[in-house]
């Protein structure tokens, strides 16, 4: 039964347990709800759901001690229901105020593209979101494997031909953004010995 099903007996159930004082505890509540002048008590109108159905007490065969027990129960899941919705709601509440407070001061980020580098880093006043390889070459082993990143910097286990980090801040705390190119010299490769040349044979 729904938290909505519950608030509704629960509104019935007060009525209930005052009444259910002076009501004999073994008589069902078709037999009570039988005489006219108790047609009009909450017991009588109290309706419960049977296998997806709604169907009022007073046409089935229960007992008024176990609806009593029954109203008791209502009652108690009603008061959970309304203390999870409170708690939902002062969650959403302090959600929204962090929302609101974070649209207020502003978010900035900028784009740094770093070429032929294994670590990746931020301007001063920014911290580092996300870090990205963009370019590889098969030749070179394909693409390489992140080892660190953390709000300062990324590291990747080898140079790579091209990287974009991701930098974010508070507006006001750091200079304005400026998506950025940085291209690092490749450092010159040692000649590679040439492979010695087979004699062309000659024909006699």
């Amino acid at each position: 039964m729904g938290s909505g099903k519950f608030l509704a007996v629960a509104i019935a159930a007060t009525a209930l347990l005052a009444g259910c004082q002076m009501m004999p505890a073994e008589q069902t509540v078709g037999e009570y709800c039988a005489n006219p002048d108790k047609a009009d008590e909450a017991v009588c109108k109290l309706k419960m759901e049977i296998d997806g159905n709604s169907t009022a007490l007073a046409d089935t065969d229960m007992r008024l001690s176990q609806a009593r027990n029954m109203a008791d129960s209502a009652t108690e899941a009603a008061a959970r229901a309304q203390a999870s919705a409170d708690a939902a709601r002062a969650r959403a509440d302090a959600a929204m105020a962090l929302a609101e407070e974070a649209n207020g001061k502003g978010v900035q980020c900028e784009t740094r593209t770093i070429q032929n580098s294994d670590t990746g880093s931020c301007r001063p006043g920014y911290a580092l979101t996300s870090c990205t390889q963009t370019r590889y070459t098969y030749r070179a082993g394909g693409m390489s494997i992140l080892r660190e990143i953390n709000d300062e910097q990324c590291r990747f286990n080898s140079r790579v031909l091209e990287m974009q980090v991701r930098c974010c801040a508070v507006s006001g705390s750091a200079p304005q953004p400026e998506d950025t190119l940085i291209e690092n010299e490749v450092p010159p490769q040692p000649p590679q010995p040439e492979a010695p040349k087979e004699p062309v044979p000659v024909s006699p």
